[in-house]
């Protein structure tokens, strides 16, 4: 049952392009804000996106209270030195409180296929890390895969490079970035948050060991985008700091702090007249876990890391405005299965938590004024299997994007 959904959106995109009902063509790829101002002939490029969100819990036993969230307010400036050097930026303004830099980096065209990029880079981990602008989605709210496997938007500092191979309709991305922050005089991996909040987010990254992440999407296939993109490295600990050569006490302490990691995910979109699809999957593997656990309880309270964490959700969707004629209009009524398991493997003497098994289901209306802006609601039912009881929350929310 699990896998229904996404075995489903798999099967329908195989019978659609083995029948012929997908036609061979070499297309433009799905472009975000930041890559459609690196695209412009302009000197000065201005963009942006934004999102109000209203969230209601919904519960027999008690009343409870809604959220208004101006959730967030973003805008976009590039600059075009020349036809080679450009610089983009994103400046993010949070719960009309925390402001962020979520991208900022230069890039220089070595040829039409290089691309070389160094600053501060979006990590390409499956769609929604890129492509979060909030008419690019269903649902008022991201994907909750995206958010705890995903690390979405998961930002770091580093330098690669990237292009587009329009002969074999590839597009890749490659970099070398900042790890995540795994002990800061304190354990910040945990099962209930996963590596969540080790993201640096190029604010006073500390470095002891670099990573690596890198995508390739195939765009070959008309109405038809499949990408796949990995992440490696070992996190960070401030206990490497001023580390001698020559202590493999203190070394293997540092050892200790630190955990490796391998992500790999994989996703899918893809369009076809009104029919709407798109799944994701992502799986991470974690060394050293048993260590870290040890080495990071606190007060006989144990940390809970697991050894790996798997997710997937599976979505479909319809515009329904497509059955009749002369509509400019899109109403999309659409349902999203979402799996995630931050214990979907663990070590040492810690057991799997039931709670960390989590089921959610979606369903809403998508009512897309035009392509830059959009009226959205939802209800979005959650459970673990730590419990039979779902949760039940009701939302609604507009966006828009320039």
């Amino acid at each position: 049952m699990k896998r229904t959904a996404l075995i489903i959106l798999v099967n329908t995109i195989s019978f659609l392009v083995l029948t012929g009902q997908v036609q061979d063509s070499v297309i433009t790829p799905y472009l975000n804000t930041a890559e459609t101002l690196l695209k412009s002939n302009s000197k000065l490029g201005i963009g942006g996106y934004g999102e109000v969100h209203y969230n209601q819990p919904l519960s027999k036993d008690q009343k409870e209270l809604g959220t208004l969230d101006v959730h967030r307010m973003v805008m976009f400036l590039g600059y075009n030195f020349s036809g080679k050097t450009q610089f983009v930026s994103e400046t993010e303004v949070e719960y009309a409180r925390e402001i962020w830099i979520e991208q900022a980096f230069l890039q220089h065209k070595i040829n039409s296929y290089i691309n070389f990029r160094a600053g501060l880079l979006l990590v390409p981990m499956g769609i929604i890390n890129e492509y979060h602008e909030p008419v690019t989605f269903n649902g008022v709210e991201r994907p909750v895969t995206d958010n705890r496997l995903g690390l979405s938007t998961w930002r770091e500092a580093g330098a690669g490079i990237a292009g587009t191979i329009l002969p074999t309709s590839l597009k890749y991305q490659l970099y070398a970035v900042s790890g995540l922050n795994g002990y800061d005089t304190k354990a910040i991996f945990n099962g209930t948050n996963g590596l969540r909040e080790g993201r640096q987010k190029g604010s006073k990254a500390y470095v002891s060991s670099p990573a690596f992440t890198g995508k390739i999407e195939y765009f070959g296939i008309r109405n038809l985008n499949i990408g796949l993109s990995a992440y490696a490295g070992r996190s960070q600990s401030r206990l490497y700091g001023k580390l001698p050569d020559d202590n493999n006490t203190l070394k293997a302490k540092a050892d200790s702090s630190s955990v490796g990691i391998a992500m790999i995910g994989a996703d899918t979109r893809f369009e076809y007249e009104g029919l709407v699809l798109r799944g994701q999957l992502y799986y991470v593997s974690i060394s050293n876990t048993a260590e870290y656990n040890r080495f990071t309880r606190i007060a006989g309270v144990n940390n809970d890391l697991g050894k790996s964490m798997t997710g997937y959700y599976a979505e479909a969707g319809y515009d329904v405005f497509k059955l009749f004629n002369n509509i400019d209009k899109q109403l999309i009524p659409f349902i999203r299965y979402e799996f995630y398991n931050t214990h979907n493997t663990v070590s040492g003497s810690l057991e799997s938590n039931p709670a960390y098994k989590n089921t959610l289901i979606t369903t809403g209306l998508t009512l897309k004024l035009n392509e830059k802006a959009v009226l959205k609601t939802d209800m979005q039912f959650s459970g673990s299997a730590a419990t039979e009881k779902y949760n039940k929350t009701f939302s609604a929310g507009i966006g828009v994007m320039f």
